[in-house]
Protein backbone atom coordinates (compact mmCIF):
# COMPACT_ATOMS: atom_id res chain seq x y z
CA UNK A 1 0.00 0.00 0.00
CA UNK A 2 1.54 3.40 -0.80
CA UNK A 3 2.13 5.63 2.10
CA UNK A 4 -0.02 8.19 0.74
CA UNK A 5 -3.00 5.52 0.54
CA UNK A 6 -2.47 4.37 4.10
CA UNK A 7 -2.43 7.79 5.62
CA UNK A 8 -5.68 8.71 3.89
CA UNK A 9 -7.42 5.42 5.14
CA UNK A 10 -5.54 5.88 8.45
CA UNK A 11 -7.36 9.30 9.01
CA UNK A 12 -10.92 7.35 9.30
CA UNK A 13 -9.57 5.73 12.37
CA UNK A 14 -8.24 9.42 13.48
CA UNK A 15 -11.90 10.95 12.83
CA UNK A 16 -14.09 8.26 14.70
CA UNK A 17 -12.19 8.48 17.55
CA UNK A 18 -12.52 11.99 17.71
CA UNK A 19 -16.24 12.00 16.62
CA UNK A 20 -16.27 9.04 19.22
CA UNK A 21 -15.06 11.21 22.01
CA UNK A 22 -17.52 13.52 21.53
CA UNK A 23 -20.34 11.24 21.69
CA UNK A 24 -21.85 12.17 18.35
CA UNK A 25 -22.59 8.63 17.06
CA UNK A 26 -20.10 8.12 13.85
CA UNK A 27 -21.02 4.94 13.86
CA UNK A 28 -24.21 5.86 12.10
CA UNK A 29 -22.36 6.84 9.17
CA UNK A 30 -19.46 3.92 9.59
CA UNK A 31 -21.41 0.76 9.61
CA UNK A 32 -19.52 -1.28 6.63
CA UNK A 33 -20.95 -4.34 5.92
CA UNK A 34 -19.65 -5.41 2.24
CA UNK A 35 -20.45 -9.20 2.45
CA UNK A 36 -24.25 -8.89 2.76
CA UNK A 37 -27.45 -7.13 1.78
CA UNK A 38 -29.00 -7.20 4.69
CA UNK A 39 -30.02 -3.20 6.32
CA UNK A 40 -32.04 -2.58 9.18
CA UNK A 41 -35.97 -2.87 8.57
CA UNK A 42 -36.73 0.83 7.56
CA UNK A 43 -39.95 0.54 9.89
CA UNK A 44 -37.68 -0.43 12.73
CA UNK A 45 -37.48 -2.81 14.91
CA UNK A 46 -40.03 -5.51 15.31
CA UNK A 47 -40.88 -4.67 18.80
CA UNK A 48 -40.90 -0.85 17.78
CA UNK A 49 -43.33 -1.72 15.06
CA UNK A 50 -45.47 -3.39 17.96
CA UNK A 51 -45.49 -0.22 19.93
CA UNK A 52 -45.72 2.42 16.98
CA UNK A 53 -48.00 0.11 15.15
CA UNK A 54 -46.32 0.89 12.21
CA UNK A 55 -45.58 -2.23 10.12
CA UNK A 56 -41.48 -2.79 9.73
CA UNK A 57 -40.47 -2.66 5.82
CA UNK A 58 -37.85 -5.86 4.48
CA UNK A 59 -36.05 -3.28 3.43
CA UNK A 60 -34.09 0.13 4.42
CA UNK A 61 -35.49 3.05 2.22
CA UNK A 62 -32.39 5.34 1.07
CA UNK A 63 -32.16 8.34 -0.97
CA UNK A 64 -29.97 8.70 -3.66
CA UNK A 65 -28.56 12.08 -4.81
CA UNK A 66 -29.46 11.43 -8.20
CA UNK A 67 -32.68 12.56 -6.73
CA UNK A 68 -31.67 15.54 -6.70
CA UNK A 69 -29.63 16.62 -9.22
CA UNK A 70 -31.62 19.58 -11.07
CA UNK A 71 -31.44 21.63 -7.42
CA UNK A 72 -27.14 20.11 -7.62
CA UNK A 73 -26.41 21.44 -11.27
CA UNK A 74 -28.32 24.66 -10.19
CA UNK A 75 -26.13 25.48 -7.40
CA UNK A 76 -29.10 25.54 -4.38
CA UNK A 77 -27.44 22.92 -3.07
CA UNK A 78 -24.16 21.13 -2.24
CA UNK A 79 -22.85 17.98 -1.52
CA UNK A 80 -22.05 19.00 1.61
CA UNK A 81 -26.14 19.51 2.77
CA UNK A 82 -26.95 16.49 1.00
CA UNK A 83 -26.96 14.34 4.36
CA UNK A 84 -29.13 17.19 6.35
CA UNK A 85 -31.46 17.59 3.44
CA UNK A 86 -31.91 13.49 3.67
CA UNK A 87 -32.85 13.74 6.94
CA UNK A 88 -34.76 16.87 7.82
CA UNK A 89 -36.75 17.32 4.88
CA UNK A 90 -37.04 13.37 3.76
CA UNK A 91 -36.77 11.86 6.82
CA UNK A 92 -34.47 9.38 5.32
CA UNK A 93 -31.27 8.52 7.32
CA UNK A 94 -28.93 6.56 4.17
CA UNK A 95 -27.82 8.08 1.50
CA UNK A 96 -25.70 7.56 -1.46
CA UNK A 97 -23.56 9.85 -3.41
CA UNK A 98 -23.08 10.68 -6.87
CA UNK A 99 -19.42 11.45 -7.50
CA UNK A 100 -19.92 14.12 -10.12
CA UNK A 101 -20.87 16.25 -7.68
CA UNK A 102 -17.70 16.50 -5.49
CA UNK A 103 -15.64 15.26 -8.61
CA UNK A 104 -12.55 16.93 -7.14
CA UNK A 105 -12.87 15.55 -3.41
CA UNK A 106 -12.07 11.96 -3.58
CA UNK A 107 -8.73 12.81 -2.23
CA UNK A 108 -9.76 15.69 -0.20
CA UNK A 109 -9.14 15.15 3.56
CA UNK A 110 -10.68 18.20 5.27
CA UNK A 111 -13.41 18.22 2.90
CA UNK A 112 -14.82 14.34 3.66
CA UNK A 113 -14.01 15.16 7.11
CA UNK A 114 -16.70 18.06 6.94
CA UNK A 115 -18.85 15.63 5.19
CA UNK A 116 -18.36 13.02 7.99
CA UNK A 117 -19.26 15.67 10.15
CA UNK A 118 -22.19 16.63 8.70
CA UNK A 119 -23.33 12.28 8.72
CA UNK A 120 -22.81 12.64 12.24
CA UNK A 121 -24.45 15.63 13.09
CA UNK A 122 -27.69 14.35 11.76
CA UNK A 123 -27.31 11.15 12.30
CA UNK A 124 -26.98 10.03 8.60
CA UNK A 125 -25.18 6.62 7.19
CA UNK A 126 -23.13 7.18 3.91
CA UNK A 127 -24.62 3.71 1.71
CA UNK A 128 -22.50 4.05 -1.58
CA UNK A 129 -20.73 6.37 -4.33
CA UNK A 130 -22.17 6.09 -7.94
CA UNK A 131 -19.16 6.66 -10.14
CA UNK A 132 -19.23 7.86 -13.57
CA UNK A 133 -16.87 9.61 -15.82
CA UNK A 134 -13.95 7.55 -14.79
CA UNK A 135 -13.46 5.20 -17.89
CA UNK A 136 -15.19 2.10 -19.33
CA UNK A 137 -14.17 -0.58 -17.58
CA UNK A 138 -15.26 -3.31 -20.60
CA UNK A 139 -13.29 -0.91 -23.09
CA UNK A 140 -11.71 -3.89 -25.41
CA UNK A 141 -8.02 -1.92 -25.23
CA UNK A 142 -6.44 -3.74 -22.40
CA UNK A 143 -4.18 -0.04 -21.53
CA UNK A 144 -7.52 2.36 -21.62
CA UNK A 145 -9.28 -0.84 -19.66
CA UNK A 146 -6.55 -0.56 -16.65
CA UNK A 147 -6.47 2.88 -16.39
CA UNK A 148 -10.11 2.83 -15.98
CA UNK A 149 -9.96 0.60 -13.40
CA UNK A 150 -7.05 2.45 -11.45
CA UNK A 151 -9.11 5.93 -12.01
CA UNK A 152 -11.71 3.70 -9.79
CA UNK A 153 -8.97 3.52 -6.40
CA UNK A 154 -10.08 6.73 -5.30
CA UNK A 155 -13.01 6.57 -4.90
CA UNK A 156 -12.99 2.95 -3.28
CA UNK A 157 -10.53 4.74 -1.03
CA UNK A 158 -13.18 7.63 -0.38
CA UNK A 159 -15.74 5.45 0.05
CA UNK A 160 -13.79 3.50 2.82
CA UNK A 161 -13.63 6.87 4.76
CA UNK A 162 -17.10 7.55 4.16
CA UNK A 163 -18.01 4.47 5.77
CA UNK A 164 -19.86 3.48 2.22
CA UNK A 165 -20.12 -0.28 1.75
CA UNK A 166 -19.81 0.10 -2.16
CA UNK A 167 -19.15 2.01 -5.20
CA UNK A 168 -21.23 1.62 -8.40
CA UNK A 169 -19.30 1.57 -11.67
CA UNK A 170 -20.20 0.92 -15.40
CA UNK A 171 -19.22 -2.03 -17.22
CA UNK A 172 -19.36 0.04 -20.90
CA UNK A 173 -17.16 -0.75 -24.39
CA UNK A 174 -17.71 -1.02 -27.77
CA UNK A 175 -17.69 -4.67 -29.23
CA UNK A 176 -19.30 -7.28 -29.27
CA UNK A 177 -21.16 -8.45 -26.42
CA UNK A 178 -18.83 -11.36 -25.83
CA UNK A 179 -15.79 -8.95 -26.03
CA UNK A 180 -16.91 -6.27 -24.05
CA UNK A 181 -18.04 -8.78 -20.78
CA UNK A 182 -14.68 -10.63 -21.41
CA UNK A 183 -12.97 -7.29 -21.04
CA UNK A 184 -15.35 -6.30 -17.92
CA UNK A 185 -14.84 -9.62 -16.33
CA UNK A 186 -10.66 -8.76 -16.57
CA UNK A 187 -11.53 -5.37 -14.80
CA UNK A 188 -13.78 -6.58 -12.43
CA UNK A 189 -11.99 -8.92 -11.13
CA UNK A 190 -9.04 -6.57 -10.50
CA UNK A 191 -11.27 -3.53 -9.20
CA UNK A 192 -13.12 -6.24 -6.90
CA UNK A 193 -9.50 -7.63 -5.53
CA UNK A 194 -8.28 -3.94 -4.95
CA UNK A 195 -11.51 -2.96 -3.08
CA UNK A 196 -11.61 -6.12 -1.29
CA UNK A 197 -8.81 -4.81 1.05
CA UNK A 198 -10.99 -1.99 2.10
CA UNK A 199 -13.91 -4.11 2.52
CA UNK A 200 -15.85 -2.11 -0.17
CA UNK A 201 -18.06 -3.61 -3.10
CA UNK A 202 -17.64 -3.15 -6.48
CA UNK A 203 -21.44 -2.96 -8.53
CA UNK A 204 -22.92 -2.81 -11.85
CA UNK A 205 -26.31 -1.07 -12.60
CA UNK A 206 -28.00 -1.68 -15.32
CA UNK A 207 -26.76 1.19 -16.90
CA UNK A 208 -27.56 1.15 -21.06
CA UNK A 209 -25.98 -0.91 -23.93
CA UNK A 210 -25.36 -4.22 -22.95
CA UNK A 211 -25.45 -3.61 -18.62
CA UNK A 212 -29.32 -3.14 -19.43
CA UNK A 213 -29.40 -6.96 -20.22
CA UNK A 214 -30.40 -8.82 -17.44
CA UNK A 215 -28.93 -12.22 -19.05
CA UNK A 216 -25.98 -10.47 -19.91
CA UNK A 217 -25.13 -8.56 -16.37
CA UNK A 218 -25.74 -11.87 -14.34
CA UNK A 219 -23.64 -14.16 -16.38
CA UNK A 220 -21.02 -11.11 -16.37
CA UNK A 221 -21.53 -11.71 -12.16
CA UNK A 222 -20.77 -15.28 -12.67
CA UNK A 223 -17.62 -14.63 -14.74
CA UNK A 224 -16.30 -12.63 -12.31
CA UNK A 225 -17.40 -14.63 -9.35
CA UNK A 226 -16.43 -12.70 -6.20
CA UNK A 227 -18.33 -11.90 -3.56
CA UNK A 228 -17.46 -7.83 -3.26
CA UNK A 229 -18.08 -7.85 -7.29
CA UNK A 230 -21.90 -7.65 -7.53
CA UNK A 231 -24.86 -5.50 -9.44
CA UNK A 232 -27.37 -2.86 -8.32
CA UNK A 233 -30.74 -3.29 -9.99
CA UNK A 234 -32.38 -0.06 -11.13
CA UNK A 235 -36.34 -0.54 -11.68
CA UNK A 236 -35.83 1.68 -14.41
CA UNK A 237 -32.83 2.04 -16.99
CA UNK A 238 -33.56 -0.66 -19.22
CA UNK A 239 -32.83 0.60 -22.59
CA UNK A 240 -30.79 -1.59 -24.28
CA UNK A 241 -30.51 0.45 -27.73
CA UNK A 242 -30.72 3.99 -28.89
CA UNK A 243 -31.01 5.84 -31.78
CA UNK A 244 -27.27 6.62 -32.97
CA UNK A 245 -26.03 4.13 -30.88
CA UNK A 246 -25.66 6.40 -27.70
CA UNK A 247 -25.76 5.27 -24.54
CA UNK A 248 -28.37 8.10 -23.15
CA UNK A 249 -30.37 11.05 -24.88
CA UNK A 250 -31.86 9.90 -27.97
CA UNK A 251 -35.10 7.46 -28.27
CA UNK A 252 -35.01 3.64 -26.99
CA UNK A 253 -35.69 1.55 -29.79
CA UNK A 254 -35.28 -1.77 -27.97
CA UNK A 255 -35.86 -2.19 -24.04
CA UNK A 256 -35.44 -5.11 -22.31
CA UNK A 257 -37.95 -6.73 -20.27
CA UNK A 258 -37.99 -4.51 -16.44
CA UNK A 259 -39.24 -7.53 -14.50
CA UNK A 260 -37.46 -10.22 -15.65
CA UNK A 261 -33.87 -7.90 -15.73
CA UNK A 262 -34.44 -7.18 -11.96
CA UNK A 263 -35.19 -10.98 -11.00
CA UNK A 264 -32.21 -12.08 -13.10
CA UNK A 265 -29.92 -9.01 -11.45
CA UNK A 266 -31.04 -10.17 -7.70
CA UNK A 267 -29.12 -13.08 -6.48
CA UNK A 268 -25.82 -10.54 -7.32
CA UNK A 269 -27.81 -7.61 -5.54
CA UNK A 270 -25.53 -5.49 -3.21
CA UNK A 271 -29.04 -2.43 -3.06
CA UNK A 272 -31.67 -1.55 -5.40
CA UNK A 273 -32.44 1.30 -7.08
CA UNK A 274 -36.25 2.34 -7.26
CA UNK A 275 -36.51 4.59 -10.04
CA UNK A 276 -39.64 6.88 -10.67
CA UNK A 277 -41.02 9.27 -13.34
CA UNK A 278 -44.32 9.35 -13.13
CA UNK A 279 -47.16 9.10 -10.69
CA UNK A 280 -51.24 8.36 -11.55
CA UNK A 281 -53.60 9.45 -9.23
CA UNK A 282 -53.40 6.86 -6.58
CA UNK A 283 -49.83 7.64 -6.05
CA UNK A 284 -48.66 4.80 -8.18
CA UNK A 285 -46.13 4.77 -10.16
CA UNK A 286 -46.95 4.67 -14.05
CA UNK A 287 -44.06 3.11 -16.06
CA UNK A 288 -43.46 0.31 -13.30
CA UNK A 289 -45.12 -1.90 -11.20
CA UNK A 290 -44.46 -1.15 -7.52
CA UNK A 291 -46.04 -4.46 -6.53
CA UNK A 292 -44.81 -6.98 -8.46
CA UNK A 293 -41.43 -5.46 -8.62
CA UNK A 294 -40.69 -5.51 -4.40
CA UNK A 295 -42.46 -9.48 -5.04
CA UNK A 296 -39.40 -9.88 -7.02
CA UNK A 297 -36.87 -8.22 -4.95
CA UNK A 298 -38.35 -9.45 -1.74
CA UNK A 299 -38.31 -13.29 -3.07
CA UNK A 300 -35.20 -12.71 -3.41
CA UNK A 301 -34.39 -12.76 0.13
CA UNK A 302 -33.20 -9.23 -0.34
CA UNK A 303 -33.75 -7.12 2.69
CA UNK A 304 -30.94 -4.59 2.18
CA UNK A 305 -31.09 -0.45 0.73
CA UNK A 306 -33.58 0.43 -1.77
CA UNK A 307 -32.63 3.83 -2.93
CA UNK A 308 -35.25 6.32 -4.21
CA UNK A 309 -34.22 8.01 -7.50
CA UNK A 310 -36.50 10.44 -8.70
CA UNK A 311 -36.39 11.13 -12.67
CA UNK A 312 -39.33 13.06 -13.37
CA UNK A 313 -40.24 15.96 -14.79
CA UNK A 314 -43.61 16.91 -13.87
CA UNK A 315 -43.35 17.31 -10.20
CA UNK A 316 -40.73 19.28 -8.28
CA UNK A 317 -38.27 17.23 -6.75
CA UNK A 318 -39.56 17.18 -3.37
CA UNK A 319 -42.84 15.81 -4.14
CA UNK A 320 -41.46 13.58 -6.72
CA UNK A 321 -38.87 12.14 -3.90
CA UNK A 322 -42.29 12.38 -1.49
CA UNK A 323 -44.05 10.30 -3.29
CA UNK A 324 -41.43 7.67 -4.25
CA UNK A 325 -41.21 7.31 -0.75
CA UNK A 326 -44.98 6.89 0.29
CA UNK A 327 -45.00 4.46 -2.95
CA UNK A 328 -42.47 2.02 -1.23
CA UNK A 329 -43.71 2.80 2.22
CA UNK A 330 -47.15 1.60 1.33
CA UNK A 331 -46.21 -1.23 -1.36
CA UNK A 332 -43.35 -2.45 0.81
CA UNK A 333 -45.56 -3.52 3.86
CA UNK A 334 -48.39 -4.93 1.46
CA UNK A 335 -46.17 -7.24 -0.57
Amino acid sequence: MPTNRRHFLQQLGTLAAGFGVAGTGLLACNDNDSEKNVAPPAGGTQAAAKETGVPALFFTISLAQWSLNKSLFANKITNLDFPAIAKNTYGISVVEYVNQFFKDKAKDEKYLAELMKRCADNGVKNHLIMCDGEGNLGDLDAKTRMQAVENHYKWVDAAKYLGCTSIRVNAFGKGSETEVQKAAIESLTKLGEFASKSGINVIVENHGSYTSNGEWLATLMKGVGMNNVGTLPDFGNFCIRREGGELWGTKCIEEYDRYKGVAEMMPYAKGVSAKAHDFDEQGNCIETDYTKMLKIVKDAGFTGYIGIEYEGEKLSEEEGIQKTKALLERVGVAV
